[in-house]
């Protein structure tokens, strides 16, 4: 049987690339995370590792054991916490992955609800994208992700429930007269993360031409301080207006584009109580 710890540290390691920050992060000494490796090689009868220079990396064995452990320690780790939650959210922890909009608005009344209610309960919080938010949840690593889609957004895999938060509608920012995306068909276009980014690609093609991309972030300041300085205009959902307004910048309401904001669990109900009651939470302060 396959050593659990030891999973840890190569998790740790395929997460950081390196002995020494993995064992900064686990609080070990170097020798001690090389050891663990080494034991871990020996239960499998696999070389996990091989040395690149004067550092690592996984070989192609070490990357699959990584990947099926970090799904394992999440799904042992959900199991501790349910079990905590089962004594009656006297403790524990629940854990939440959103973007960083949905961090920037509602979020941080959803935290402050959860800790009126349940004082003990433990919530802890990841900033991520939609796409690397569903993946922390189906390996057990998060609780409830908060994503948005789009209408032209592909379907998530099976054994995601959402449930509905919000609908947030699309605003063109640009640092003079908004007008009409066709107005705009041969300027540069500031785009956003990846989904963000495939929702304008769509929407420029409707209006009939393919936007010119300049710049990609999904820093939502810097984003608005290039428009502000000329350099470009971008799509914007409303909340991430609500989050920042750079006070140079104009905006106008891009009809028929609107984000529809989900919480994501994995799995049918009944959930554990400390998701149930970040469920709730989170439904109270959208």
């Amino acid at each position: 049987m396959l050593d659990v710890v030891r999973l840890r540290v190569l998790v740790a390691v395929a997460r950081k690339g390196s002995l020494t920050a993995a064992a900064k992060e686990l609080h070990y000494s170097q020798p001690s995370v090389s050891h663990h490796l080494a034991r871990l090689e020996a239960e499998t009868g696999a070389r996990l590792v091989q040395r690149v220079g004067r550092g690592i990396r996984l070989t192609e064995a070490g990357r699959l054991l990584a990947e099926r452990a970090a799904e394992i320690i999440g799904r042992l780790d959900s199991a501790a916490d349910e079990l905590a939650a089962h004594v009656g959210l006297r403790s524990g922890r629940v854990r939440l992955a959103a973007f960083p909009s949905a961090l920037g608005t509602f979020v941080p009344r959803t935290a402050k609800l959860l800790s009126g209610s349940h004082p003990r309960l433990r919530l802890e919080l990841t900033e991520t994208e939609p796409p690397e938010s569903l993946r922390l949840l189906r390996s057990g690593r998060v609780d409830v992700a908060v994503i948005f889609r789009y209408d032209d957004t592909a379907p998530e895999d099976n054994g995601i429930r959402m449930i509905h938060l919000l609908d947030d509608p699309s605003y063109l920012v640009t640092s003079g007269p908004a007008g009409t995306l066709v107005d705009h068909a041969e300027s540069s276009w500031i785009a956003g993360c990846d989904r963000c980014r495939s929702h304008l690609l769509d929407l420029c093609a409707k209006a009939g031409f393919a936007p010119r991309i300049s710049f990609t972030s999904d820093d939502i300041v810097a984003v608005q301080a290039l428009v502000a300085a000329g350099l470009g205009l971008t799509l914007l959902p409303g909340l991430a207006l609500r989050a920042h307004r750079h006070p140079g910048v104009q905006v106008a309401e891009v009809p028929g584009s609107t984000r529809h904001v989900y919480a994501a669990v994995y799995g049918d109900p009944p959930h554990p109580p400390a998701t149930e009651a970040l469920l709730a939470a989170l439904q109270e302060s959208r």
